[in-house]
């Protein structure tokens, strides 16, 4: 585990930590983030600089579905009650983080997303890698 170790250390001298360069929302809801995109770039070239890499190996997800009708308006009239719903995704993944000696380490990440659509899993298994990541 000598070389997995050292090869961690090395990515944290590299890696020390990320700007909130984005923000999200808009209004009173909106708040800085770090974008998907800006962590793997940092992450990617830090890790294969120093002969790792991070594959997912397993993820448990769940999953809840919320379904409400809501009268919706514009310009102060009614346009009719519409159909909304809420897909909640909650996932727990592992990761094997692989160095180039053969040396390896499970990680985990936990992530959760929110979306009305088909979104919610993709939103979940970014955030579980990012939160592994950082």
């Amino acid at each position: 585990m000598k070389n997995l170790a050292l090869a961690i250390l090395n990515v944290m001298k590299e890696v020390k930590g990320m700007e909130k360069k984005s923000r999200v929302g808009s209004g009173k809801s909106a708040y800085n983030g770090t974008k998907d995109q800006d962590v793997k770039e940092v992450f990617n070239q830090a890790l294969a600089d120093n002969g790792l890499c991070i594959l997912p190996i397993d993820i448990e997800e769940e999953t809840q579905i919320d379904r409400w009708s809501q009268e919706e308006f514009y310009n102060g009239k009614s346009n009719g009650i519409k159909q909304k719903q809420s897909v909640f995704t909650k996932v727990k993944t592992k990761y094997l983080l692989l160095h180039e000696s053969g040396e390896s380490q499970e990680l985990a990440g936990y992530g959760h997303g929110v979306d009305p659509q088909d979104k919610g899993a993709g939103k979940a298994t970014t955030y579980a890698l990012k939160n592994c990541l950082l």
